[in-house]
This record gives structure tokens, C-alpha cells and sequence, in this order.
């Protein structure tokens, strides 16, 4: 099909590498290669320091990057942060602009989890590592200066997946309490039948055979789909009441749209505050690619927004009666 691209972002998308995970070994070294390009400045006013999670005894460590507001020291918002990847790619150290961004411009201190990846580590370990991530802030909180009342989690992508699904983890384990969650165009259903993903089939960098073999990868051994855990794909989850605030956010040209549009309607329907964002003429991953367009610069001001006002406190919301 023909796809209206903004503008601005047309031209760009001739030079954009062609991602193929269909080669993983191949998409991850064009991965390093395009990071390895962009050195990375950490922002005026915001420190970064590694810490290892330590979940129990027996459990894998998770590395995870803590990005923190200078001006403030106690009583901030925090948010536990995902990168995308598509469950395979990527690591918190090569994705370190947004969650230092997000911290900078929000005044919250942001912990980004580098989990465990597919299909050397397949469902449930990303979760694990991302639910002992979110316990491990909330545990510190006091000498990370973070106030337990304003906890969010949120991710990009396969990020925004896994924060959907570890914000329906501690709902289901009754803790940790999550004020707010932050889905930018976030993979939620490896069904792989909205409109959406069946149609584009060759956008760029994200498309129906790259979802295809990232779903594959991430559930490993789970031969029955019908049997896939909400988990590990949350647009499964029968019910959505009791969850956190939301905003989810979604580009016109990426399969991930549908998916992303009604989970936040079903969000909606289960009496969960949200905020859906739906930006014409955008594709997957292009406010980050292409920064300098205005459609670019209004998505992350949107997000940033919305950020802002989700970590400004908590929120009472009402849990509807429901299966899940």
C-alpha cells in the first residue's frame, strides 16, 4: 500500500537500516552498529549510576541504570523504564537518551532494567527481571529519595509490553502499588490479527514478519497459542480493572497501532483513566529516529506531558467486577 508519511519524515526513510530479525545475529549487530554512531551526553542536572538487583536466592541478578534528578533528593516520583527490542534486541546501556531525558524533564528518577532478552532467555524472564526491578525500587525507595506513593512503570515497544504485563503481575500480587503506566507504542498480543499488523506487512523497522518471529522467540516452547499467558502478552488479560492510570500511545503506519488502540479502550471499559494518543503519519520507532521533526518533537512532548502529570500522585480508581 501506499503510506502517507509525515512529510518530514519521508525523506528519511530511504537511509533507515532495514531490520530483520529474522537474522538476529545480523539485526543485532546492525543494532550495536547504529547506537555505537550516536555517542551518548548525559543531561545537565541528572546522575547515572549502575546498581545489580539481587531478586532471591537462586534468581538471575538484573543490571538496571538509575537516572537521577540533582536538584531534588527525597520525596520524588520514579519510574521503572523498559527499552524496546522486540523481546530480542537491545540493552538498557545502549538506551540510555530517553530514560535520562524522562528524567531530566520530569524531575523523576528513572530506573531502567536491562532484562534478560529471547530466545536465549524466553517467557517469563524478562518479566521476572522487570517485576524484581520494580521491588527492588520500591524496597530502596527511601535511599533512592523516592516517594512509594508515586511509582510508575512504563517502556517503548517490547518495553511498553513488559510494563503492561508487570503492572498486571503486581495488581495480581497485590504489590508493589503503581501509580501510573507509560505504553509508547507498546507490543501487547501475539495473535497478530488487528487490521493493522495483517496489512503492513513491509513498513519500516517494524512489520508483520518481524512481530511474527518476535513473538516466536519470546514464547520459546509454548507450542499452543491458545494456551499464552497475559503475561507475557497482555492483550489477553480478561480483565483490566484495578490497573494504574494509563497513557498509550500509537503511530498511524506501525502494525502495533490496533493493539495499542484497544488496549486502551478495553482500559477505558474497565474503568482505568487513559489517555490514548494516535499520531497521523508516523511509523514505528520515528520520534526516536528522526528527533528533529515537528511530529517528532509533539510526541515527545506529549509523553513527556502526560508523564509528568501520571507521577504527579496517586489516582483512585474504580475496579470493575470481571474475569480474568
Amino acid at each position: 500500500m501506499k503510506y502517507r508519511f509525515d512529510p518530514e519524515l519521508k525523506p528519511w526513510i530511504s537511509m533507515l537500516p532495514e531490520l530483520d530479525i529474522r537474522d538476529l545475529s545480523a539485526a543485532r549487530a546492525l543494532m550495536h552498529a547504529v547506537h555505537s554512531q550516536t555517542p551518548f551526553t548525559l543531561p545537565d542536572g541528572v546522575t547515572m549510576e549502575a546498581h545489580i538487583v539481587r531478586p532471591d536466592a537462586g534468581t538471575p541478578a538484573v543490571p538496571v541504570l538509575v537516572f537521577s534528578p540533582t536538584a531534588t533528593a527525597s520525596d520524588r516520583a520514579a519510574l521503572v523504564y523498559m527499552h524496546g527490542g522486540g523481546f530480542v534486541l537491545g540493552d538498557a546501556d545502549a538506551d540510555k537518551d530517553l530514560p535520562a531525558a524522562l528524567a531530566a524533564e520530569t524531575g523523576a528518577v528513572v530506573v531502567s532494567v536491562d532484562y534478560r532478552l529471547a530466545p536465549e532467555h524466553p517467557f517469563p524472564a524478562a518479566l521476572d527481571d522487570c517485576h524484581a526491578a520494580l521491588v527492588w525500587v520500591t524496597e530502596h525507595a527511601a535511599e533512592l529519595g523516592i516517594d512509594t506513593r508515586r511509582i510508575g512503570i512504563g517502556g517503548v515497544s517490547a518495553g511498553a509490553g513488559l510494563a503492561a504485563a508487570t503492572a498486571l503481575l503486581a495488581r495480581d500480587r497485590k504489590g508493589p502499588e503503581l501509580c501510573f503506566q507509560l505504553l509508547d507504542v507498546p507490543e501487547l498480543d501475539d495473535r497478530l490479527q488487528t487490521p493493522s499488523m495483517r496489512e503492513f506487512t513491509d513498513t519500516p523497522l517494524w512489520n508483520l514478519p518481524n512481530a511474527i518471529e518476535s513473538w516466536d522467540l519470546y514464547l520459546g516452547a509454548v507450542a499452543d497459542r491458545g494456551t499464552v499467558s497475559p503475561y507475557a502478552a497482555p492483550a489477553r488479560a480478561a480483565d483490566l480493572s484495578g490497573l494504574p492510570p494509563a497513557y498509550v500511545g500509537v503511530c498511524e503506519f506501525d502494525p502495533l497501532r490496533d493493539e495499542g488502540i484497544v488496549y486502551a479502550q478495553r482500559l477505558i471499559q474497565h474503568g482505568v483513566p487513559t489517555e490514548l494518543h494516535v499520531f497521523p503519519g508516523a511509523f514505528h520507532g520515528s520520534s526516536g529516529l528522526i528527533p528533529t521533526a515537528d511530529l517528532s518533537r509533539r510526541m515527545r512532548t506529549e509523553l513527556i506531558d502526560a508523564l509528568r502529570r501520571g507521577l504527579s500522585g496517586p489516582v483512585v480508581h474504580r475496579r470493575t467486577e470481571g474475569k480474568r
